[in-house]
């Protein structure tokens, strides 16, 4: 029996960072950020540009802003993304991951 001896929280920021982590994994996308307003947010807060996090309970929610390469197969792209992040932030943190929400906003053209 595994005695409990406090209360473990896990900061919003923190999983957007082990999220972020995780988009480095998948070489066909790249997390967007914000216009200059929303990265000097993200930089006073601590946060992942392109990543909010929230939660409710032990359940985390993640949305993600993303630009994919020309020619990967979208679809196909982010179904391995939300994969990679939910392993990682389960794994790394013992949190639920309830939903990854992947919203595909550019296309890299190069």
């Amino acid at each position: 029996m595994v005695e409990k001896l406090g209360e473990i929280r896990v900061a919003d920021q923190v999983i957007a960072v082990i999220a972020g982590v995780a988009v480095e994994e998948v070489l066909e996308v790249s997390v967007r950020s914000g216009g200059l307003y929303q990265d000097l947010a993200k930089k006073i807060n601590g946060g992942s540009k392109g990543i909010s996090v929230s939660m409710v309970e032990d359940k985390v929610t993640i949305d993600m802003r993303v630009s994919v390469k020309y020619g990967a197969p979208i679809h196909q792209v982010c179904h391995t993304l939300q994969e990679k992040v939910k392993d990682a932030v389960e794994t790394l943190t013992g949190l639920w991951v309830d939903a990854i929400n992947v919203r595909v906003e550019t296309i890299e053209i190069k």
